[in-house]
């Protein structure tokens, strides 16, 4: 479990030139909820920043989740340890194929917890600012191992360590993998999207219904 605070830094394009894109891990209990809507509410984690709430945070964006394995796999592609939260992730998981996990799965995470998936991460300058690494934005998106944002359906505490149970997984195809491709590499698949209905995030269920108005489902 991660948290950022606002920090000035060269690359941060929120008002204040500050971001909260360097999480560190803290042991907990942090209070996990919605947030409220996006451009108003935050993080779901009390005690996170989010410093652009024009793109960032949210109730449908409340919490970021980034496999512990997929970071070990970009520590062995640029050489340098990654840390929990480097990814400016709120939870490091290890075990679970996050970006193979389904829009409306829902995880119970420790006791109380309910978060369900609705979209994967779109890298951007800030990311790649933080990152510090040549070409990274093309690099991220071209492994297609976004992570993914998730809503708070059932708040409460969570805690480093805690485990993560899949409680429901919705009947269609549509990975976090799947919609990062439709939205950032092979518009052709956005129609396929629509089987995960309300469950996806309502920005992009916007694009998906957009293009099917003009190219057919």
């Amino acid at each position: 479990m991660n948290l950022g605070r606002a920090e000035a830094a060269p690359y941060a394009d929120a008002p204040g030139g500050v971001t909260g894109i360097d999480k560190r891990p803290v042991d907990g209990p942090v209070r996990v909820s919605a947030p409220g809507p996006k451009g108003i509410g935050g993080s779901g984690l009390a005690g996170d920043a989010v410093c652009k709430l024009e793109h960032h945070g949210g109730d449908d964006q409340a919490v970021y989740a980034m496999a512990r394995e997929d970071l070990d796999a970009w520590e062995r592609e640029l050489g340098r340890t990654l840390a929990d939260g480097a990814f400016g992730e709120n939870l490091t998981t290890q075990g679970l194929d996050v970006s193979g996990a389904l829009i409306g799965e829902r995880w119970r995470v420790g006791p109380d917890v309910v978060l369900e998936i609705t979209s994967g991460r779109i890298p951007c300058r800030t990311f790649q600012g933080h990152m510090g690494e040549k070409g990274w934005v093309k690099r991220f998106t071209r492994r297609g191992a976004p992570g993914a944002y998730l809503r708070v359906i059932v708040p409460g505490e969570i805690r480093a360590g805690d485990a993560v149970e899949i409680v429901h997984r919705p009947d269609h195809e549509v990975t976090v993998a799947l919609q990062f491709r439709a939205v950032t590499t092979e518009r052709t698949l956005l129609p396929r999207l629509s089987a995960a209905g309300e469950a996806l995030h309502p920005e992009l269920l916007r694009i998906v219904r957009e293009y099917e108005e003009k190219y057919g489902a």
